[in-house]
């Protein structure tokens, strides 16, 4: 199998800071506490309605509390974050699928109140001094899921669905340029993401399949071997199933299953490469899924 290049970590740098604080998201306690528990919002990545009894007012970074919001809870969930003297908090957007980092800017009460309100990122311009919502300009809106506040409650995080390219030069994110690249005097990639080791591993296919086209000839890699072949594709994805099948049967330590998992995973996004199936596809398949019952969900998929 062709190894992935160098990637960042599975988790992506905008998730939850600790341990701790990520376990606190998920539970009634005290500890860093979170806009989940203070807006009572069910569990899960389900498309929730807009928070209701939100009424929003232009202003300034610092507005009275009062003219932000009329729902109460709401009212405490602003005043619970830590704005600095100039009433912001860093405010990031984040791909609900990718886990790509898509933007930064900064947010008021008024521009995290309109974001609980329409499910639209919202932010505070600091050289208009003015709320503007991403996409208002563009269509290109970042459509929000949920919104998480860190352990010290100073930033905050939009997890969304972007509906287009959301960085003004057309690139999917505004994070392309890599440090590393950029010390090595390498251009910055507008189609180079932020993205996990799942993302750099599909670019590391697609690149393989793109070479084909371009340098022709020459020693192929497996990796173009696969996606040269359908019936090698198909028998590999069979082999490796099977193996993953028989850690369980033949009750195999836990690296082995890790191995095998990777093999078939592998080869099953080298098929979806054949099929032009982007994984951020499946991954959303999969999170339309969650509010729903297995059960009922393949029942459903029987009927159509």
């Amino acid at each position: 199998m062709a190894a992935a290049p160098a990637a960042a970590p599975t988790h992506s740098p905008a998730s939850s800071s600790s341990s701790a604080c990520r376990a606190g998201i998920f539970s009634s306690g005290t500890s860093c506490p979170n806009l989940r528990s203070v807006a009572a919002w069910a569990p899960g990545w389900r498309r929730r309605e807009p928070y209701p009894a939100v009424s929003v007012e232009a202003g300034s970074a610092q507005s009275a509390p009062g003219a932000v919001a009329v729902d109460p809870k709401v009212d405490m969930l602003l005043d619970s974050v830590k704005w600095d003297s100039k009433g912001l908090a860093v405010a990031i957007a984040q791909n609900v699928d990718t886990g790509a980092i898509l933007m930064q800017g900064f947010a008021n009460k008024e521009a995290l109140a309109k974001t609980i309100s329409t499910r639209k990122a919202t932010f505070f311009s600091r050289s208009r001094s003015s709320l503007w919502t991403k996409g208002e300009t563009s269509m290109n809106f970042i459509n929000v899921h949920d919104i998480f506040l860190d352990c010290d409650r100073d930033s905050i995080i939009y997890i969304g669905k972007p509906d287009g390219p959301t960085c003004h030069t057309g690139a999917e994110t505004c994070y392309y340029t890599s440090v590393y690249d950029a010390l090595q005097s390498s251009k910055p990639n507008e189609g180079r993401q932020v993205v996990t080791t799942l993302y750099s591993l599909e670019d590391t296919i697609s690149r393989r399949q793109e070479e084909i086209v371009t340098e022709g000839g020459g020693k192929p890699s497996w990796t173009k071997k696969l996606l040269l072949d359908n019936q090698l594709l198909c028998s590999k994805i069979r082999e490796e199933a099977g193996e993953l099948i028989q850690t369980l049967l033949e009750n195999e330590d836990q690296s082995r299953a890790a191995s095998e998992m990777a093999d078939l995973l592998y080869q099953a996004m080298v098929l979806l490469r054949v099929k032009d199936v982007k994984m951020e596809e499946v991954l959303e398949v999969l999170r339309k899924r969650f509010p729903q019952s297995g059960i009922e969900e393949k029942a459903g998929r029987n009927k159509s």
